[in-house]
């Protein structure tokens, strides 16, 4: 191969790359514990020792999107630095029973999951826009739900087959480290994606709506975690036998995948805020569904939809802050999603305060289910505004749109 052949990415495998990464990142670097938990509870671990685990995780999520803003890496280093963090530190889960370091490990994944969604977000998106090929950004946005899927069958198989939570952490890291390595060289320094135009960028605009993007994806992040961290041992609760239970991660995932690929094909025509509003409600109804409905039945379906609208609320409110930010779109893109880091910590510390009291889970489910209802009507009022003031705009005279 020539050389510029060797340092050019097809839009095709830039998506696949970015597929893959966030599969890593998000299935593994951000959301294995989940379905780990349960194997986890099976040697001590407690409801509240798993809220601070979480917990750590987004903290490190939160100090990985502020550090974002200024890190001194390019691009490529940052992802294949943060891909190589979380290979690692979860394969070290498997090498201890000290708490203090898990607590540890799962902050440092928690870091490098932030750094990969925030810049092959920005990275791919960047290089995709200008082909105006929806399903190729929605393919690496799909990633996520990927990866959760992976994950959950993964660790479905292991329950099933008998295994210690330690082997499976050292499986999964296996399995992080061999994603990384198959995307490795498409982050290359030296890869430079093919794209057909330039695209033509803003400066970022910190306006009333930039802010209300980060108020409301921040309270995105609240409402999803707590049933986005608990889902399997809420099941496991209700059947002990993991092979009921076991399928609350996988089908969260695969509901998480099949539902960016679609929305990918629709996006165009509803547009990324109505779409933002209406995924908001339906991951209402299922936080909330096994507090009216306490079944194995309500928890899949809680699974089906906050998994089905959770990479779909990332994608469109990623793409949104794109749009808003232009060149400067990943400071924008960081600052969401230091606000979602926020809203994830508090999630699991909630949990963790309510466990002891009557009822304190139901609690916090509904907790959750405000906080998404109240995001989806702010979202609302503040798009019905900007269509007053597009109208006030045109009704002037000498108008001319």
């Amino acid at each position: 191969m020539s050389e510029e052949s060797t340092a050019s990415v097809a839009p095709v495998l830039i998506a696949i790359a970015g597929l893959v990464a966030l599969a890593t990142a998000m299935g593994i670097g951000r959301f294995a514990f989940t379905p780990l938990l349960p194997m986890m509870q099976e040697h001590g671990l407690t409801v509240a020792q798993g809220g601070w685990l979480a917990s750590a995780n987004y903290v490190g999520y939160l100090i990985g999107a502020l550090s974002a803003m200024r890190l001194p890496l390019g691009p490529s280093k940052a992802i294949r630095t943060a891909l190589l963090t979380i290979g690692v530190a979860t394969l070290a889960m498997a090498a201890t029973d000290s708490f203090a370091v898990w607590v540890l490990l799962r902050t440092l994944a928690g870091v490098a999951s932030a750094w990969v969604l925030i810049f092959v977000s920005a990275w791919c998106l960047e290089k995709l826009a200008p082909l105006r090929r929806p399903l190729l950004g929605a393919t690496v946005f799909a990633g996520v739900g990927f990866g959760i899927a992976l994950a959950g069958l993964i660790c479905l198989v292991l329950m099933r087959m008998g295994v210690r939570a330690s082997h499976a952490w050292l499986v999964l890291g296996i399995v992080a480290l061999g994603l990384a390595g198959l995307v490795w060289q498409a982050f290359s320094p030296r890869a430079r994606p093919v794209s057909r135009t330039s695209a033509s960028h803003t400066p970022p605009s910190w306006d009333t709506d930039a802010i209300v993007m980060v108020l409301c994806y921040g309270a995105f992040g609240f409402g999803y975690i707590i049933p986005a961290t608990f889902l399997p041992a809420m099941a496991r609760q209700l059947v002990q036998d993991p092979a009921l239970f076991g399928w609350a991660w996988p089908i969260f995932g695969l509901a998480a995948f099949i539902s960016t690929l679609a929305v990918g094909v629709l996006q165009r025509r509803i547009g990324n805020r109505l779409l933002w509003i209406a995924s908001q409600l339906v991951m209402a109804a299922g936080v909330v569904a096994p507090v009216i409905w306490p079944s194995i039945a309500a928890i899949m379906l809680a699974a089906l939809f906050v998994g089905g609208t959770l990479v779909v609320i990332t994608m469109v409110g990623i793409q949104e802050a794109r749009e808003a930010g232009g060149q400067h779109a990943s400071e924008l893109i960081a600052a969401m999603t230091a606000a979602f880091a926020a809203g994830q910590i508090a999630g699991p510390v909630c949990v963790s305060m309510l466990a002891n009291m009557p009822n304190g889970f139901s609690i916090a489910l509904l907790l959750a289910c405000a906080m998404l209802l109240l995001s989806a009507a702010t979202l609302f009022i503040r798009a019905r505004a900007k269509q007053k003031a597009s109208a006030v705009a045109d009704a002037r005279p000498g108008c001319v749109r």
